[in-house]
């Protein structure tokens, strides 16, 4: 995986990050830093699965089952995911902190 985590690993959404749901799309705005961010139904799934502190293995269990894609394929956009929001800090390695 990018840098950092493995699919052990459980991530969290830091303070100051607050979301709202548009019709099945997320949007999220970290409010220390003003930068917010559109998620596609994909990507607010996504979301939504990391919000109940499941290991990343966990949350690619169930994207497998709920969309059809290879592993390798649902990894990669997992990771790249992550790696989006991360550079954002809209979400954090559980017990990270971010600023």
């Amino acid at each position: 995986m990018y840098c950092n985590f493995s699919l052990s690993t459980r991530l969290q959404i830091p303070d100051g990050i607050v979301h709202r749901d548009l019709e099945g799309e997320l949007v999220v705005l970290n409010l220390n830093s003003g930068i917010y961010f559109g998620l596609d139904p994909v990507g607010t799934r996504i979301w939504h699965l990391l919000e109940t502190s499941q290991t990343l293995s966990q949350v690619l269990s169930l994207l497998l089952e709920e969309y059809d894609v290879t592993e390798a394929q649902g990894r990669q956009d997992l990771e790249r995911f992550i790696a989006q929001m991360r550079e954002k800090g809209l979400i954090a390695i559980a017990h990270e902190t971010v600023s």
